[in-house]
């Protein structure tokens, strides 16, 4: 019975926060159930496949794919088109993506828009990003209007919303034009107040 109310309050707040994800457009929220798959962050090693499908992607070499969790995630969306709102495989929006991505890879619950993502983060500079830390970008004039996740080798993932889920580099001149922030997301129960 705790479980049924728990779920129905998560799926009716996940729902409510619909209503801003990366535009500003108007959303009508569907009534899907979003299914998370978390549990504690604990490192695998990934598929040789996998390994090898994304090192090629990225110019490095097997060894250098180590985090099996995140690949395995990319490579299930890889594809996916954008849908605004959207947090699903019928289609994401960037924010959904990170979002899902963030809590089944990391165990790192975020909130679920880009407005309100990038105030979860310790700021970095470009040169100093780690696999898994978040990028922000301003398209259409908009301040952090956009959002995906650093890699290695100066490449991210992220929700386009002209080729739906891909990686990239960061230094594309379609993108990175619009970088503005970028940062590692705080554990909330590692935050302290004021931080």
């Amino acid at each position: 019975m705790f479980f049924k109310r728990h779920t129905n309050f998560a799926f009716l707040f996940a729902a409510a926060i619909l209503l801003t994800a990366c535009h500003s457009r108007k959303l009508t929220v569907r009534n899907i159930p979003v299914r998370v798959n978390r549990g504690p962050y604990v490192m695998v090693k990934p598929e040789k496949e996998i390994a090898d499908k994304y090192a090629t992607i990225m110019g490095l070499k097997r060894n250098d794919i180590q985090n099996g969790r995140l690949y395995s995630f990319i490579d299930e969306w890889m594809g996916t088109p954008y849908r605004f709102g959207g947090m699903d495989k019928e289609g994401v929006d960037c924010s959904g993506l990170v979002f899902l991505l963030q809590l089944q890879v990391y165990d790192l619950p975020l909130p679920r828009t880009c407005a309100m993502q990038v105030n979860n983060i310790k700021r970095k500079y470009e040169d100093e990003l780690k696999e898994g830390d978040l990028v922000f970008f301003d398209f259409d004039g908009k301040q952090f209007s956009h959002v995906g996740v650093y890699l290695q080798n100066g490449y991210i993932v992220h929700a386009s919303t002209r080729r739906g889920v891909v990686i990239v580099k960061l230094h594309d001149n379609g993108i990175y034009q619009y970088f503005s922030r970028a940062g590692s997301v705080i554990d909330p129960a590692l935050a302290t107040p004021g931080n």
